[in-house]
């Protein structure tokens, strides 16, 4: 079996949760078929690389989208089938199923009608980016939901799809690549003390992930624990400055505060989650939150909101604790949120058992070997039009 498997990001040019999947699914699935892997961005060894259109590089992010997909459909007439990923992606994959004849799979990380603050980032693009996905999925001889909650929400925003066709595949995690390590030279190379502890959140500045909520958290925190947030890439200018203003109020108030903007490599991510007390993961929206896992995978107790695919990984009381989000009530959610750290920062040895018990999940049940194959059954499913 040869498929074309399409995305934005592929390493290294990854930035979110997609790019890390495909970063870990492609080599497990090219130990079971062949995978042409065609990306956005510059060239890569292993992937055949997309650019937009001369003209309009400078257009609206949408249009530009649009004239790399047109690229990568002309591209795939070899292959049996289409796999895309993200909205950016999936009109290649229905043009090809449209041109070629080829069945297209989806893979749904996060729907456009569950993030309506993309609009702030988009414009009118947002609007563009709804339609694509509506009718990608809508026609999609298969879609991959990473998660129970994500598979209920597919079906909740596309109602005409039917629901033999959507099937879930859990995302994973590599659990040599994120594992507990001993080196802190990472953390104190920004001046993070390794012997204190350490509350961590890793991901992008946009409103999914909710940073804000964890900042305004932040100000309850046990007052001898550091605040660690690495998280950069934000969404719109008006994010970014509201970002900086609020971490900004968070350092004035409390010592210990340390933002760390860039995006870090995955050798020093590691260190940092290996030697945290708590990772926190204060997202509105989750198909499945890979960051958790990976936080898991590194012996790290886990507080997160308990959104969409969140408590089909953190275990309430087994691996670390789920705060309800409700965003008609925020404040009592960061209060939560705050009691949630607190507790676990407060018992060292509970916390321990959160992150090895984290470990021990992570390895048994979300493994990428397990992930490829069942994802090959898929494809298997959508050549012969079985749903």
């Amino acid at each position: 079996m040869r498929i074309g498997l399409l995305t934005r990001e592929y390493p290294p040019e990854v930035y979110g949760g997609a790019g890390v999947h495909v970063g870990f699914l492609v080599p497990r699935l090219r130990e079971l078929i062949e995978v042409d892997v065609h990306a956005f961005g510059g060239p890569r060894a292993d992937a055949r690389a997309h650019v937009p259109a001369p003209g309009l590089e400078g257009a609206n992010a949408a249009l530009a989208t649009l004239s790399v997909d047109l690229e990568m459909a002309a591209a795939l007439g070899g292959v049996q089938l289409a796999h895309s990923h993200t909205w950016y992606a999936n009109m290649a994959g229905h043009l090809a199923k449209l041109l070629h004849g080829t069945p297209h799979v989806v893979t749904a990380h996060s729907l456009e009608p569950r993030r309506p603050w993309k609009a702030e980032q988009l414009g009118g693009g947002y609007r563009v980016s709804s339609w694509v996905e509506r009718t990608a999925y809508e026609a999609a001889d298969a879609v991959i939901a990473v998660s129970e909650g994500m598979r209920a929400d597919v079906l909740d925003c596309y109602p005409a799809l039917d629901p033999a066709r959507v099937h879930v595949v859990r995302n994973g995690i590599d659990a040599v690549a994120y594992r507990p390590v001993p080196e802190t030279d990472a953390l104190e190379r920004h001046g993070i003390d390794p012997g204190r502890p350490i509350v961590t959140f890793v991901g992008r500045i946009t409103r999914q992930k909710g940073v804000g909520h964890l900042v305004a958290a932040a100000h309850r925190f046990a007052p001898d624990a550091q605040v660690v947030l690495c998280a950069g890439a934000p969404d719109t200018p008006e994010i970014a400055e509201e970002t900086q203003r609020a971490v900004a109020r968070l350092a004035a108030a409390r010592p210990g505060v340390f933002w760390i903007q860039q995006m870090l490599p995955a050798e020093e991510v590691r260190q940092v989650l290996s030697h945290s007390t708590v990772f926190v993961c204060p997202s509105v929206y989750e198909p499945l939150g890979i960051v958790n896992l990976e936080a898991m995978a590194c012996g790290t107790a886990v507080v997160a909101s308990d959104v969409g695919g969140i408590p089909e990984v953190v275990e309430h009381g087994e691996t670390g604790l789920l705060v309800h989000y409700d965003e008609d009530d925020v404040e009592t959610y960061r209060a939560g949120l705050a009691d949630a750290v607190n507790e676990v920062l407060g018992d060292p040895v509970r916390a321990a058992a959160f992150g090895a018990a984290g470990r021990e999940r992570a390895v048994r049940d979300f493994s990428w070997a397990s992930v490829a194959e069942r994802t090959v059954e898929v494809y298997r499913a959508a050549l012969n039009g079985v749903s």
